[in-house]
């Protein structure tokens, strides 16, 4: 599948799917919003990024399907280039899901990562109820090595998230 899908940095023409996707309040209980992101504010964030992990400490791309247009945003956040470490984020379009497309944008990333960008390690927090994911950094390669309790709360409600690691299969 890896000819329908590449990673891309984001465009100005991009704002309306940044938009829909940081202001799905569903997604809020994994991410650190605590509110909507306005038109303007999701603007000076694509005019202010250099896309550069190093300089951002982060790295937003958006994911292309060949036919599809954008159908998704892959993310390394926490970027800590003295553990040479970084937090994967990913998210799909609702109606592009099942199709193998998380799988590809993951591989597509870890390819830049591990391979141009030498990181030694991707992680990722997942909820223990989200067996979507669970499935796709469990078949990725990724290894399961904590349950961390009560990890993320939605109003008074806690939830466990699993984390997962992959190391850079190139670096010892």
């Amino acid at each position: 599948m890896n000819e329908q899908i590449t990673l891309r940095a984001p465009e100005p023409e991009d704002l309306g799917v940044l938009l829909a996707i940081e202001n799905d309040v569903r997604l809020w209980r994994v991410g650190t919003a605590t509110g909507p992101y306005s038109r303007f504010q999701m603007k000076q964030y694509l005019s202010r990024t250099e896309n550069d992990i190093y300089t951002d400490k982060q790295l937003r791309l958006m994911i292309q399907h060949a036919t599809e247009g954008v159908v998704g945003i892959i993310d390394l956040c926490d970027f800590s280039p003295r553990h040479n470490r970084a937090e994967v984020g990913l998210v799909v379009r609702e109606d592009m899901r099942g199709r193998g497309i998380a799988r590809e944008a993951l591989r597509c990333l870890e390819k830049h990562c591990f391979g141009l960008l030498g990181i030694h390690q991707l992680y990722a927090y997942v909820p223990a109820d989200n067996l979507p994911s669970l499935n796709l950094f469990g078949s990725s390669g990724y290894e399961k090595t904590a349950r961390l309790k009560d990890w993320i709360r939605t109003g008074t409600v806690y939830q466990d998230v699993c984390l997962f690691q992959k190391m850079n299969p190139h670096i010892s």
